[in-house]
């Protein structure tokens, strides 16, 4: 009698388990309903045919866990009893969370239509207000291109301030470098023999250049009358 019961409190703790991951998939399948990008008005028949599941499973999982309720009550033994109990205590918790799942998905999926639906209906007022009023839509789309206008001339303000902020700021660094080199000049005439130096570096720069221009013309006839 003893076994019998075992294997009746196990072939109902794997019923159990299959049915939680046949809840798993549809729950999933019903979450993709609400982050369609096009959310049809009503219920679609997959979308009502995979609650309807849903559902049906969550009973046939609370009749299971109400059956191996039973057969843990008609045990006698202790040890394994707590061992059940706690099986069974997992059963029951995954339960309500899968139906705390389908709450907020069916919470989540009616908030998702109904502004669908709002959005949907504002659009249709608005084409309806301008089918009628052709004046109107008229005057709607040159304030809609004014306002595009009025955008593009923002950026294009906005990158002519930048420009002209670069502009100054390059004025900027080049009057300190004027005035630094006024002052490297000032400073350099108040020293004596300095400006005569600064000649006969120059002076000696000249000559090397045409020293070495001259060598390089030597060298460029030679090669020429070569060939």
């Amino acid at each position: 009698m003893a076994t019998t019961a075992g294997q009746g409190w196990t072939q109902l703790r794997q019923q159990a388990r299959a049915l939680e991951t046949q809840t798993e998939t549809y729950l999933h399948t019903y979450s993709q309903f609400s982050s369609q990008s096009n959310i049809p008005p009503k219920p679609t028949e997959e979308e009502r045919s995979t609650e309807a599941k849903l559902q049906e499973l969550l009973e046939k999982r609370d009749n299971v866990i109400s059956q191996l309720t039973r057969l843990l009550d008609s045990e006698s033994t202790l040890s394994s009893s707590s061992l059940k109990q706690n099986n069974l205590s997992l059963l029951r918790d995954k339960l309500t969370d899968h139906r705390r799942d389908l709450s907020r998905l069916r919470s989540t999926l009616q908030r998702a239509r109904d502004r669908a639906n709002l959005l949907g209906s504002v659009r249709d007022d608005i084409s309806a207000y301008r089918a009628a009023n052709p004046a109107a839509a008229e005057a709607d789309y040159m304030l809609d291109e004014r306002g595009r206008i009025d955008n593009s001339i923002g950026v294009a303000d906005g990158v002519l301030s930048q420009a002209y902020a670069v502009q100054d700021s390059f004025l900027a660094q080049r009057e300190t470098l004027a005035s630094i080199n006024r002052r490297i000049t000032h400073a350099a005439s108040q020293v004596p023999g300095i400006n005569t130096l600064i000649g006969r570096i120059s002076a000696k720069k000249k000559r090397d250049g045409i020293i070495m221009g001259g060598f390089i013309a030597f060298c460029f006839l030679v090669f020429w009358f070569m060939m």
